[in-house]
Parts: structure tokens; sequence; C-alpha cells
């Protein structure tokens, strides 16, 4: 309790104060300031993907910081060329141009002005959707919620709804600047459109010159057991965005331009002081090295089936949606919220993005064990939330 009062007393208020401080993790597991052991299933949502402490991340970052800490854009180095050309190598293409910056707002920030720079600037985006909480990246988030205190946003931005082809079809003009989407909708309960969706748009937008933006925050970086969670629609987008994962615990954000046709800055048009920091870009290469060596995607898909074949089964499920490690557990009556304490004394972490689903997104190094230790927690805070 003793973090707890001094947060109160030193932080804003726009969180909330957390009920719990954590003190130091390992992996999937993580401990508070009383000692006391969680597992740790929302992996700083979707962030963590080695997990804490692990010794490749410490050891990358401990080396880099010993050389180099902080230079800059005004000068290259080695951790950020090395990146920006993995990306190009993940995302397989040599047209491939890297943006670096902090987080996943800024990485859509930056999309944002690449739009523009069409000449045009209307931008379509989904109800539903979630592209963060800076101002440019609110205008395109579709959660009224979150948009009406700070209104008015930016103008000619235009919602249609999720996963529905036509709509889009109707909304998408010579206008049109950009439509912009997420592969799963995350903040939104972890919704996943039908296979094909994302496709059909790629297909609209060369009908009218638009071009198209995927939002691959959350999804990013091996989550789905693909690297950026749009791959088995067999398309290229114009425009990729990233970030949580990305820097494997450390703020690293990466707008990524794709093909001759999209604009690009030129220099004085963007910027980022701490944008593909050398520390947080050595972290980066030195998580998909690990995820490269251990051939870690390809047990995701495992790991996605074995987690809905158990919570599906439980009384009170009515199913789970999402892919690999970025999943909903969409249950059959509004008790996210109440479970989420209870979930906190039996010594598990995870979210509620609405009032029926629970998240969870751990990290890629979860293994069996630790997933059968979930579903037991689970099971037993659902069942005690219900009785309750």
């Amino acid at each position: 309790m003793k973090m707890k009062k001094r947060w109160e007393k030193a932080l804003q208020n726009n969180y909330g104060t957390p009920e719990i401080a954590l003190d130091h993790g390992k992996g999937v597991e993580v401990w508070d300031e009383n000692g006391k052991r969680y597992l740790d299933f929302l992996g700083g949502i979707a962030t963590n993907i080695l997990g804490h402490a692990h010794p490749v991340i410490i050891k990358a970052v401990t080396s880099q910081v010993s050389q180099l800490s902080h230079i800059s854009n005004l000068y290259s180095h080695l951790p950020g060329i090395e990146l920006a050309e993995r990306l190009q190598d993940l995302i397989g293409d040599s047209s491939a141009r890297v943006f670096f910056c902090n987080s996943g707002a800024e990485a859509n920030e930056a999309a944002i002005k690449i739009s523009r720079l069409t000449g045009k600037k209307e931008i379509i985006a989904a109800i539903g959707g979630f592209h963060g909480r800076t101002f440019g990246a609110l205008s395109i988030t579709g959660q009224e919620s979150k948009r009406t205190p700070f209104e008015p946003l930016l103008k000619n931005i235009k919602f249609v709804p999720f996963g529905d082809l036509e709509a889009m079809r109707k909304a998408v003009s010579k206008k049109t600047a950009m439509v912009i989407l997420e592969p799963i909708q995350g903040e939104n309960g972890v919704v996943v459109p039908q296979h094909g969706y994302l496709a059909g748009v790629r297909e609209i937008c060369d009908d009218h010159g638009a071009l198209f933006a995927i939002d691959a925050v959350q999804t990013g970086m091996g989550r789905t057991g693909e690297w950026f969670g749009f791959e088995s629609e067999e398309f290229q987008p114009d425009i990729v965005t990233l970030a949580k994962g990305l820097g494997g615990g450390l703020p690293l954000g990466a707008m990524i331009t794709l093909g001759e046709k999209v604009p690009a800055f030129k220099p004085g048009e963007h910027g980022s002081t701490f944008g593909g920091n050398p520390i947080a870009c050595a972290a980066s290469n030195a998580a998909i090295d690990y995820l490269v060596k251990k051939n870690l995607l390809s047990s995701i898909k495992e790991h996605e089936m074995h987690l809905k074949t158990a919570l599906s089964a439980l009384p009170g499920v009515a199913e789970v949606r999402g892919r690999g490690l970025l999943l909903g557990i969409v249950l059959e009556t509004d008790i996210a919220q109440k479970i989420l304490p209870i979930a906190v004394k039996n010594g598990l972490l995870m979210n509620a993005p609405s009032s029926h689903v629970i998240r969870i997104a751990p990290a890629l190094v979860v293994t069996k064990r630790q997933i059968n230790e979930f579903v037991q927690l689970f099971s037993k805070s659902l069942r005690e939330a219900q009785n309750g």
C-alpha cells in the first residue's frame, strides 16, 4: 500500500490508482511489493513478447547502454539500421522504408501525415477501432467515449462498421486518402473480421487510389502466429504501423511504408527525438533474434488451440475469439469487471476491454504448464464471480 499512497500524491489520475504495485518479474511471472506472485497474462498489453527480465534483453540493453545510449536523429547508429533492415526482411519487401518513433499512437500520427502527402484529406476507419490517444490518432479512433471529451478533432474522418465490405465499398471514393484498420480490434474486445475482409478492403482501395494502412500495433511481432497479423490474406498494405511488442518491453514504435506509390517524408517533414533510440532498437533486435532462433511462432497456434479448447468448455464462457496469443474470452454475462479483482486475489493478471470480454495477451515464451495454471486460476475466478 506504500506505493499506492505515493502514486496518488504524485501522478495524474488518468489511469485511476492501481490496486497493486509490481516490484519485479521473471518471464510470465511477476511479484508485487509485498512479495505476492502473479501469473501475468496481459504482458504489458501485448508488449512484453519475451516476458520480464529475459536474459537476451538484459544482455542487449546492458551492452548497448555501455556503448551508446542516445544520439538523437542527427546521426545514424547500427542497431537502428539493423532493425530497419530486419523489418524489411520480415515484411518481405525491399522497398519498405521505416520511420521509428516511441509508441503506436506516434506511428499512426506518422501514417496520417503520410496520407496528407497524397493531396487528399479524407480518412476512413472502423467503428470500435483504436489507434491511440494523441490528437490525430484519437481522431481516427472509432470509440465515442474516448473521443467526445476532446472534440472537435480532425475533420474529414469517416467511420464504417468493422468487417462490413459493402459499407467500406460505399464509403471509399476518389477523395479518400487512406483507410486504416486493425487486423483484430484488440481494445474493442478482440474482434476478428471474417477471413478475406482485409484483402477485400485492399481491392476497394486500389479501385479508388486510396492508401491502405494496417495498424499492427497489437497484432504485430508474432503475437498471432504471423509477424504482423495480416499475412494469411496474402495482400500487401501501403503502410504498416507497429509498437508494443516491437521493443521487447522498451518504448519503440515504427511506421513502415511499402511500394513506390506511397508518398515519402522529405527531410524536416517529420521527426522524433527519441524515436529509434539505440537501446530500444538493440532490445528489439535481440527479441526478434530469439523468436527466430527458438522458432516460437510455430508454437503459438498450438497454444491458441489449447487455450480456446480449455476455456470454451468452462460454464459461463460463450466463446473464445482472437488469434494466436491475443484472445478474448467472451462471457455469457456482463461480469468481466467483477472477475478482475477476484483474479488478482487468486494471483492472475489480465484485463477487460468491455463488460463481457476478458482479454489475454501473455508473453510469447509462455509454457504449456503456465497455460494450464492460467486455465485453473481463470476457472476458479470465474466460478467465484458467478457465485458471489
